[in-house]
């Protein structure tokens, strides 16, 4: 019997074939749509889990608040670990790493500049799951001058990894030792590297001078509330002294939760975001039903035409089970058709999507027999859950009424079938809202005045050597007429990782209790013009002026709104502590008005800037160059850097790229959202175009009627798509209070953000407008067009 509704299903399938493309290609689009979002979605969900101990591995975050400001850091000072597993027998282990692990290897003739290296204590092999190939974990990173290298990276290096093990390379002019070989770092994880190097002996800092990312690895996971609720005490014990009266809490972040849970400052790597999860998700889910809706309508419309046919089995003895698992078939066979199709979209899409998303799935992600066994289930689910309505539907017609032909009172399924269309347009319409909103923030971002000019200003790293050189380097570089200005500073700007500190109101060496956390820079005499950054008050650093190195610095206008003063200059301030406890007292020559060092999700944060004292900490140059040879320019700067370090090249950022770089998620994801939303609208229409089909053959011989007496084209397409658009005009102002909260709410992710005007909602409707009218006038014409005497010749 089973076998015979299938026949009778493929041959349904065959008689309508226009219905059956529709039907077939709308949700194989939809299940393709759907399995490359759930491949995204599984992938985003295993971060850090290949970790064994991953459900007690926990990072520690701080966060504080004052009358005027708070912070919310990823990092914390080097004293931490120690300190939490003195004070908490539940930790079982520390380990700290420190980002700034980068340098210049050099093995024989052989030079690679390397910045995706981390510093690290040896603990972190008791903490993570890396598998050592070659090397003893225990024992790693436990001498100075160690280094443990990743299989690739070492292969890189010495042609064979198992080579590598006790060989010494240099590592920004020290001898390193290799102690380890360890397999490559999953990609699904928070943070990865090339190499981990070993922490000085006695690294430390003072507990203000936040940097270094600390885990703990805890003895029981229920114990990080306890450890959490011990903040205060915590903070009283180690840092009020040196940061004042502030509401403090220590977080412990759960390892899987950081890749799509945390947003915070410092973050040690690009993390993802839980709510792109929760919307891909849905947009996933939504695509599918669109194509099932398709379906369901088409079945419901083409009610009349299976009527006859309905109501011979009944006559002949078929019972309302035996028509609903006829109906099954069908849709499930239509489905599994559709399913075979869609894992060939897949297997083609993948290559693009993955460029697309910045992802390396495959289409066996699961493996190959759970893969075919998802897609047999997910076919079986996806066919019964399209065919319980036609099917429920279908079968309910009495044998009688059937067989005259005469469907009844069609009010509610009509009604039904009006709501499904406007359901599908709602989503279309809350999609195209959503991408348009999107590209303004990102078009936003981008343009955004940030207080300084970005535009051909880039920065390079450079290495110990060239350093006490860095004036000489300077003043070379602008012998070229295109090389407008240049300068040095400690870090990049718009990489969000700017050092940060305790900042103390008192003066003269006095603390009081109006302290909170600033970001420090770095910076020479030229920076300010460099980067066209403007004064607001007082004056820029002076080389003229020797005290400037220990006595001076430039502040800007958010610290001084926190500060309370009108009038900040010759004020003097604490800026922290040395390693001997010392505050730092200095004096506020300049404010600048405010610029942005990060991306726009953070808010700016009081800033001073200070003259570096050793000539190490001149490790960044700026460079502003002209529009014009912009090619000849950096070969320039090429050539002249290698007169003062022959082993190097520089390694160009833009500035403008380094901000650009903060929002590739955003971006990434967005260009997402925006294929499907042309998927989603592309599937509603298909569902359209077989409507207004449907109901073309229908009242083909009304509209030759009508066109026998005189009715325009124009009349007979408004005839046919004048209701379908009524809904479209329906879903619109459904759609628009929806994609007005679900957008409102994400663009909460970004401190400085667009207004949401109105006309993005009149332009999503009208293009969804448009589009459907475009689609229904397609079919309406060809109809209007269409010989009446063909249509009327048997009457």
């Amino acid at each position: 019997m089973l076998r015979n509704y299938f026949k009778i299903a493929w041959r349904n399938l065959q008689k309508h074939k226009a219905f059956s493309f529709i039907n077939i290609f709308g949700l194989a689009v939809g299940i393709a749509a759907f399995w490359l979002i759930a491949l995204y979605v599984t992938d985003e969900l295993s971060y850090d889990r290949y970790n064994t101990k991953a459900d007690r591995i926990f990072r520690v975050a701080q966060h504080a608040t004052w009358s005027s400001g708070k912070y919310d850091f990823a990092i914390t000072s080097a004293p931490y670990a120690a300190a939490l597993k003195a004070d908490f027998p539940q930790v079982e282990e520390t380990a700290r790493i420190d980002a700034e692990g980068g340098g210049k290897i050099t093995i024989g003739d052989k030079t690679i500049n390397e910045g995706n290296m981390l510093l690290a204590d040896n603990a972190i092999f008791k903490i993570f799951s890396y598998q050592f190939l070659q090397g003893d974990a225990q024992t790693a990173l436990s001498k100075p001058q160690s280094i443990v290298l990743t299989k690739t990276f070492a292969e890189n290096l010495f042609g064979d990894a198992e080579n590598a093990l006790n060989k010494t390379i240099s590592v920004d002019g020290q001898a390193t030792n290799v102690t380890g070989v360890i397999a490559d770092v999953p990609v699904n994880s928070h943070f990865t590297f090339k190499a981990l190097r070993s922490l000085r002996e006695g690294f430390t800092s003072s507990w203000d001078d936040s940097g270094i990312y600390t885990y703990l690895l805890l003895k029981n996971a229920d114990s990080k509330n306890a450890i959490e609720a011990a903040s205060g005490a915590f903070y009283n014990k180690y840092l009020k002294n040196g940061l004042g009266d502030l509401k403090f809490n220590l977080e412990l972040q759960p390892l899987t939760s950081i890749h799509l849970h945390s947003n915070l400052g410092y973050e040690l790597g690009a993390n993802g975001n839980i709510t792109y999860v929760y919307v891909f998700t849905i947009t996933a889910l939504l695509i599918l039903i669109i194509a099932v809706i398709n379906y369901v309508n088409l079945a419901t419309a083409r009610s009349s035409v299976r009527l006859k046919e309905i109501g011979v089995r009944k006559v002949i003895g078929s019972d309302r089970a035996q028509l609903i698992a006829m109906f099954f078939a069908e849709s499930v066979l239509l489905t599994f058709i559709a399913t075979l199709i869609a894992a060939t979209i897949i297997q083609f899409a993948l290559p693009y999507f993955n460029q697309l998303s910045g992802k390396n799935l495959v289409l066996l992600q699961f493996g190959t027999v759970p893969t075919v066994v998802l897609f047999a289930g997910f076919s079986l689910f996806t066919g019964l859950l399209s065919g319980a309505y036609p099917a429920m539907f279908l079968s309910g017609f009495g044998t009688i009424s059937a067989i005259k032909g005469q469907l009844g009172n069609q009010m509610a399924t009509i009604f039904f079938r009006k709501s499904l269309v406007v359901f599908q347009f709602v989503i279309t319409i809350v999609m195209i809202v959503g991408s348009c909103i999107i590209y303004q923030q990102l078009r936003f971002a981008m343009d955004k005045d940030l207080g300084f000019n970005k535009a051909q200003t880039l920065t390079f790293h450079i290495s110990q050597g060239v350093r006490p050189k860095a004036d000489a380097l300077r003043q070379q570089l602008l012998q070229n007429p295109n090389i407008e200005d240049a300068s040095t500073a400690g870090n990049p700007i718009g990489n969000n990782n700017l050092n940060s500190g305790g900042f103390n109101v008192g003066s003269d060496g006095k603390s009081t209790a109006e302290s909170f956390m600033v970001q420090r820079l770095s910076v020479d005499e030229d920076f300010i013009p460099t980067m066209q950054i403007k004064m607001s008050k007082g004056r820029n650093f002076s080389k003229d002026v020797t005290s400037d190195v220990d006595d001076a610095i430039v502040v800007n206008q958010t610290l001084i709104n926190k500060l309370g003063r009108k009038n900040p200059i010759g004020r003097r301030v604490n800026i922290g502590t040395d390693n001997d406890g010392k505050l730092i007292v200095r004096t506020i020559i300049g404010v600048v008005k405010d610029f942005n060092t990060y991306s726009l999700q953070h808010k700016i944060m009081p800033l001073f800037m200070y003259l570096p004292k050793e000539v190490n900490d001149k490790d960044n140059v700026y460079v502003r160059i002209g529009k014009n040879n912009i090619r000849e320019s950096l070969a320039y700067i090429g050539k002249v850097y290698g007169q003062f370090d022959i082993e190097n090249k520089p390694e160009f950022h833009f500035l403008d790229q380094n901000f650009a770089a903060q929002y590739q998620t955003e971006q990434k994801q967005g260009n997402i959202l925006l294929i499907f939303t042309i998927l989603a609208i592309s599937i509603a229409c298909l569902g359209l175009f077989g409507l207004v089909t449907f109901t073309a053959e229908q009242r083909i011989k009304e509209i030759g009627i009508r066109k026998v007496l005189g009715a325009s084209v124009t009349s007979i397409v408004s005839l046919l798509g004048t209701d379908l658009m009524k809904l479209v005009f329906v879903a619109t102002i459904i759609a628009c209070p929806i994609a007005y909260f679900a957008m409102d709410k994400w663009l909460q992710d970004f401190e400085y953000k667009i207004n949401i005007h109105w006309w993005v909602f009149l332009l999503a409707g009208a293009g969804a407008s448009v589009v459907a009218l475009a689609t229904i006038s397609i079919q309406s014409v060809k109809a209007a067009l269409a010989n009446p005497v063909k249509s009327l010749k048997s009457e």
